[in-house]
């Protein structure tokens, strides 16, 4: 019985322990894409270039996203003010993504 209860007590104890542990935040990443918009996604719809499609959609209730064409996969973004400047235009976003949510640490112009 003694060596059970001891048992017992190495058990929650070890368990108390992984519980106290700092969780390891996400790991921060580059993403590679365009900056587009969530009503057009992978493919603008309005006629001319992208950024005027990418503007207007956004003017209009949309938001800026990271298209990433190469894998089909459309990000959203946790800031809306600095995708403003890359609007239809190759980036690379670094941040930590969150479901399809890429929390922004910097947007830079791509190659």
């Amino acid at each position: 019985m003694k060596r059970l209860c001891t048992l017992c007590l190495a058990f929650l104890l070890a368990a108390g322990i992984a519980l106290a542990l700092p969780k390891s935040a996400p790991a921060t990443k580059t993403f590679v894409g365009s900056i587009g918009d969530s009503m057009c996604g992978l493919k603008h719809m309005m006629a001319g270039d992208d950024k005027a499609c990418t503007l207007e959609c956004v003017k209009n209730g949309a938001k800026f996203v990271l298209v990433d064409a190469a894998h089909k996969k459309v990000y959203q973004l946790s800031d809306q003010k600095k995708p403003e400047q890359f609007a239809g235009q190759k980036v690379k976003v670094t941040g930590t993504l969150k479901g399809e949510t890429i929390e922004v640490e910097s947007i830079t112009g791509g190659e």
